[in-house]
């Protein structure tokens, strides 16, 4: 006999600030990617990023304009480091040491990659993708992990205007919500851990918080003081690399759903649009608030796979939860009809091969506003008149 679905629970989503370790690197190695990009729109790009106290790594496989030197690549490191707001002691923009170890991208990754007379582009690796969306918010993503991304939004705004200047470029979230009938109604409890200033108690930076939070969660759904927790530790002075070491790709959770759908396994940042870990997840978010958006489900999940070096995607997976209002066979052919699924057909589709990558490194690649130069194109709700037209 088939378990019913629960419909009342408690979830729980955390983001981290783009001045967590991991997310220095994450911003690092995707603006050395738009800086191949600018010079070459297509520019084969893996970049891995690490740092710790006073150091930064860049390693990885690069194929772009042999103009672009390790000078180049070290100031754009440095300029990324000095965007996020780092000038402390330990790890400041200025002095810290930037090791750079790129080289060339392997042939034989190129040779499976590149489009020949005889095939069209192929997949950067193999691999599964997944996309989601639903009707939680208006930006069709998890309640507990937008609320999680705009609370530390908010935060570092008010840090780079000058109206939080306590507060420092680290910080976590992390929100709990209550479910009934498959819906958010309040929040249990909201942990926001922030990096300070010397001097400042814990009760100070909990009231310098307190209104980021009353401004993001809806009406009414402050948990109480008891379930408020701000710096639960007590003290959060020493923070960054000075604190722990970040490395590229290793907060795939944030990044995508909070946890609230699945994830293939691979990382985004520091990769160019023929790696289909990137692109093709972009992709699938795409298709997948697509069809929310067009009312033919109230929670999208799809997956899309492929093989090193072939174009077609292996398999194309659509699960609506139970909330469809049409055959999910037919919503796949429908997507199938308008989009190439093909790394090359997602690359054009959504115009990939541009430098709109570092802003997506913190506060989640999904569930933002696409932008006039094309940043988040994968946000589009364009599909949705012609699928409508289609599935009727």
């Amino acid at each position: 006999m088939q378990q019913k679905a629960l419909t009342d629970y408690i979830f729980t989503s955390e983001s981290v600030s783009e001045g967590h370790p991991d997310k220095i690197c994450d911003r690092i190695s995707d603006a050395i990617l738009d800086h191949y990009l600018t010079h070459d729109p297509f520019s084969r790009v893996a970049c891995e990023t690490l740092v710790t106290t006073d150091s930064v790594v860049v390693a990885g496989e690069v194929r772009g304009p042999d103009s672009i030197t390790k000078a180049d690549i070290e100031e754009v490191a440095r300029q990324a480091i000095k965007d996020i707001g780092y000038e402390q002691e330990g790890f400041n923009w200025k002095t810290v040491n930037v090791d750079i170890k790129l080289h060339k991208q392997s042939v034989d990754i190129a040779q499976g990659v590149d489009s020949a007379a005889n095939k069209d582009e192929g997949a950067g690796d193999q691999g599964i993708m997944f996309g989601y969306a639903c009707k939680e918010t208006e930006a069709y993503m998890p309640a507990p992990l937008h609320y999680s991304h705009a609370i530390l939004r908010s935060l570092a705004e008010a840090r780079h205007s000058g109206a939080c200047p306590e507060l420092g470029p680290d910080a976590k979230s992390q929100v709990t919500l209550e479910y009934k009938n498959d819906k958010p109604v309040r929040a249990l409890s909201v942990v926001v851990s922030t990096q300070h200033q010397d001097g400042y108690t814990q009760d100070d930076i909990r009231e310098i918080v307190r209104p980021h939070v009353q401004a993001i969660l809806p009406e009414g759904w402050m948990p109480s003081e008891e379930e408020f927790y701000v710096n639960p530790t007590g003290r959060f002075v020493i923070g960054g690399p000075v604190g722990d070491a970040g490395l590229t790709g290793r907060k795939i959770i944030v990044d995508t759903y909070g946890g609230a759908a699945p994830h293939g396994g691979g990382a985004f940042s520091g990769k160019d649009p023929t790696k289909v870990d990137r692109s093709a997840a972009y992709a699938a978010r795409y298709l997948a608030k697509n069809v929310v958006a067009s009312g033919y489900a109230d929670g999208c999940t799809i997956q899309l796979s492929y093989a090193i070096g072939v174009s077609k995607p292996i398999s194309v997976y659509l699960n609506t939860h139970g909330t469809g209002t049409a055959p999910e066979s037919v919503i796949v052919k429908a997507l199938q009809q308008l989009v190439d699924l093909s790394p090359r057909g997602i690359r054009e589709h959504l115009k990939l091969n541009r430098p709109i990558y570092a802003r997506t490194a913190a506060y989640g690649h999904f569930g933002r506003e696409p932008e006039a130069d094309g940043g988040f194109s994968w946000e589009k709700l364009d599909l949705v008149d012609q699928l409508q037209k289609i599935i009727g």
